[in-house]
């Protein structure tokens, strides 16, 4: 092999001070949820994983609200090391749900997809607003998936462009290579299972906007991994915009996102018309 997909894949192994990044995920979340007007775990479906935690700003200022879909390879975590995330949203007007779902092995890859339209699905029926999901990592998936769905296949009641822009943070669009890594050990993908839950290889939502941005420190395979999406859909008519984020790791990339001034937070907030 040209390219040792483990070591480029493994995260963890690359930023070995992994646990305390996410201990602090996990504090600033717990912090966050004290002081925030919230509604924690709202049910969108039948398991007790398919729930959302909606975070309210004191004065809605967008026209759409912000999903935000958590990383952790399908297998991992929840939405109680997020909470924060939805802080520098809110302080700019913008309401903002963090996503749960089941994780593998107990559901495939797949299940999470349509689980996470469920979600915006009932986020859209009960607001009556349009979604911009937000994700991290295999929450880029699940958020350049939402983008690319057809929503008429979800429900016929939907409208066309539930989701009208995505905003995916270190994501994986291409989820082949990780079929040659232990991660698949969970994710159990065929390599024709791996190419049908990967957005890159879906019918490019035109005329919708995906933005991707990666850590400038990250591997070589995740800078590619969004540099291909921009490039692929972009030709497909998607408003694409790339960027990396300078000096940032797989962890430290979200960084920005709780501050209500930075660049990142700013564009969502942009995205969902505030």
């Amino acid at each position: 092999m040209s390219q040792d997909y483990e070591t480029e894949y493994n995260n963890r192994a690359r930023v070995p001070e992994h646990p305390a990044l996410i201990a602090g995920w996990a504090a600033d979340a717990a912090a966050y949820r004290s002081e925030a007007v919230s509604e924690l775990g709202v049910s969108y479906g039948e398991s007790p994983r398919q729930y959302y935690d909606l975070f309210k700003p004191e004065t809605v200022n967008s026209r759409a609200i912000v999903l935000f879909v958590h990383g952790g390879y399908w297998q991992a975590l929840d939405p109680s090391y997020f909470s924060h995330m939805a802080r520098g949203l809110n302080r700019l007007g913008v309401p903002v749900a963090v996503a749960g779902y089941d994780l593998c092995p107990q559901v495939e890859v797949g299940h999470i997809v349509w689980e996470m339209q469920q979600a915006a699905a009932a986020i859209w029926r009960r607001f009556n607003l349009p979604v911009v999901a937000a994700g991290h990592s295999a929450g880029g998936q699940l958020s350049a998936c939402l983008l690319a769905t057809d929503w008429k296949n979800v429900d016929p009641e939907l409208p066309d462009h539930l989701v009208h822009a995505a905003y995916g943070i270190s994501g994986l669009y291409n989820l082949k290579p990780l079929t040659e890594t232990s991660i698949n050990k969970a994710l159990g993908l065929t390599m024709a299972g791996a190419e049908l839950e990967s957005p890159l290889f879906w019918p490019a939502p035109s005329g919708l906007i995906m933005d991707a941005v990666v850590g400038g420190a990250e591997s070589e395979e995740y800078l590619k991994q969004s540099r291909r999406i921009t490039d692929v859909w972009g030709l497909g008519g998607v408003r694409t915009r790339y960027e990396e984020i300078e000096g940032a790791n797989h962890f430290t990339v979200l960084a920005p996102l709780p501050d209500p001034d930075s660049a990142m937070t700013r564009r969502i907030a942009a995205l969902a018309g505030a």
